[in-house]
């Protein structure tokens, strides 16, 4: 079995692996100590239990399994006991909760009562860590320095907060020689977004999609992750096609530059039976980059000899009210592509999303997620964030040097934009819309069932990270009829399948 696009990698640094491989130990300090924090603080002036009561197990060695650090509402002082712990193997996707006593503390609203941590206690925690051996100091003390300016910022003390981010904007800069350095220096410009957020009550920046896209390609080239998405999502899409299926419709909530659907073309045209009409409905917030996807995306399927038509929709789905937008007609096979991402709001209220895709009954659902909290209390998003884009900078970071252009315009581009827009955009004046914490676990509540993720879909996840270092420390799992794809055992995306109880077959 060969992947399903091209791997190329013109100038990005793969010839120096052998000399990035040799940071990696330094680099990794960073989200290994944020871990370390996190669980910490988690854990801190908590009732004493047996250990087995919890079902992450907190005590000693944390096993290699993936962890979702989600919702710590308790943290530094938060007044609500809403607090995760890692999963167990067993637990089913998207629970959230830790268990004591036989008393479960969920992320609904609750009283005020027992589990709060107080910002002195958070603080000394930062500051053992920080001082424990061989931590990289100035770096610690940047991260303690930004931990309490979270700290600030979740009880509405913005002239502290103020005082401390213009301070980090002193000792942090994004050209930074370490991880770490990097990582302070975006969160304290997006900390300072959500500060003047606070004082204006609006934050709604200009978004440069080109410049979003062409950031996207490079980091579609130095990393696997974008490629795990598109092969995952490609062959459960191919697997739940039958050979009888002569006209397709796949409709992309977000289709950017549909860098994805040329390998899905290409194995469609080639099929044995015949290739399909293929119809693809892109969704997107231009109308002239939808326009020239289209037309790439045609011109490519002409040369396969593949019949196909493209209708691009400028609106988020969730704001889609006629269905009839989407084109969807009698006959049809219909799929539904969905890689999320948190560079900018690709589809509006979720719960309105949701109504949409019960409204389709797609024949597939293909679901790649971030293991990122979009929604809950600033400290929720604060430390989930930190943790989880800590752990991207190390794994950039591990195989790009610190001067490259092209780790620059992800780190800036890319990440920069995706931390901003989870912890500052709309702050205070969101919309007061609830953001699902896990998708799939809220598919699964409404009318759609779990297609497990095949062996074929493992092995062209496997084969894209043969062609990444070993030493680099990507790690693959598959489990609960789910592919992760994580760096250093933390999971950062997870990719699933999904079919509505309601499919007709058109």
């Amino acid at each position: 079995m060969q992947p399903q696009e091209q791997l190329s990698y013109p100038g990005n640094g793969f010839s120096e692996v052998s000399s990035s491989c040799k940071n990696l130990e330094r680099n990794e300090q960073l989200s290994q100590w944020v871990e370390n924090v996190t669980k910490q603080l988690m854990t801190e002036d908590l009732p004493e239990s047996n250990e087995n009561d919890f079902p992450g197990n907190f005590q000693g060695v944390m096993p290699p399994v993936y962890e979702e650090v989600g919702t710590v509402a308790a943290l530094l002082g938060e007044l609500r006991p809403r607090k995760v712990a890692r999963k167990s193997s067993n637990e089913s996707p998207g629970s959230v909760f830790l268990q004591h006593n036989h008393h479960q503390y969920y992320s609904d609203d609750q009283d005020d009562q027992t589990c709060n941590l107080s910002v002195e206690s958070s603080k000394r925690i930062i500051s053992s860590s920080a001082k424990s051996p061989g931590a990289d100091e100035p770096g610690l003390n940047l991260l303690t320095l930004l931990l309490e300016c979270a700290v600030a910022i979740s009880q509405d003390n913005l002239g502290e907060a103020h005082r401390m981010l213009l301070e980090l904007s002193q000792m942090a800069s994004p050209y930074g020689a370490s991880c770490a350095e990097r990582v302070v220096a975006y969160f304290a410009k997006a900390m300072l977004s959500r500060v003047i957020n606070s004082w204006i009550g609006v934050c709604s920046p200009l978004i440069d999609i080109k410049a979003v896209h062409a950031a996207f390609q490079v980091y579609n080239n130095v990393s696997p992750f974008i490629k795990f998405a598109h092969f995952t999502s490609n062959q459960a899409i191919l697997e739940a096609f039958h050979r009888h299926d002569h006209r397709i419709h796949i409709i992309d909530l977000d289709i950017m530059q549909g860098l994805q659907w040329p390998a899905l073309f290409h194995i469609l045209a080639t099929r044995a039976e015949g290739p399909p009409h293929v119809r693809m409905t892109g969704l997107g917030s231009s109308m002239e980059l939808l326009a020239e996807t289209g037309k790439q995306l045609s011109n490519f399927a002409r040369r396969l000899g593949l019949c196909f038509e493209f209708h691009p929709v400028d609106k988020k789905c969730g704001d889609i009210v006629d269905i009839s937008l989407l084109h969807v007609r009698t006959g049809e096979t219909l799929a539904v592509h969905w890689m999320q991402h948190s560079l900018y709001d690709a589809t509006g209220p979720d719960w309105k999303t949701m109504r949409l895709l019960q409204g389709l009954s797609p024949r597939v659902i293909t679901l790649v997620e971030q293991e990122i909290a979009h929604g809950g209390s600033f400290l929720d998003r604060f430390v989930s964030s930190l943790h989880y884009y800590s752990t991207l900078f190390d794994s950039v970071g591990a195989f790009l040097p610190g001067d490259d252009p092209g780790r620059h315009r992800v780190e800036h581009c890319l990440l920069q934009r995706e931390i901003t827009n989870v912890l500052a955009i709309g702050g205070p004046a969101r919309s007061g819309e609830d953001k699902l914490r896990h998708w799939r676990s809220q598919l699964s509540r409404n009318g759609f069932v779990q297609l497990p993720m095949s062996t074929n879909s493992m092995a062209q996840a496997q084969l894209i990270l043969n062609m990444f270092p070993p030493a680099n420390g990507y790690s693959l799992v598959q489990g609960d009829g789910t592919l992760r794809l994580g760096w250093k055992d933390t999971s950062l995306y997870t990719a699933s399948a999904w079919t509505s109880l309601q499919t007709s077959f058109r």
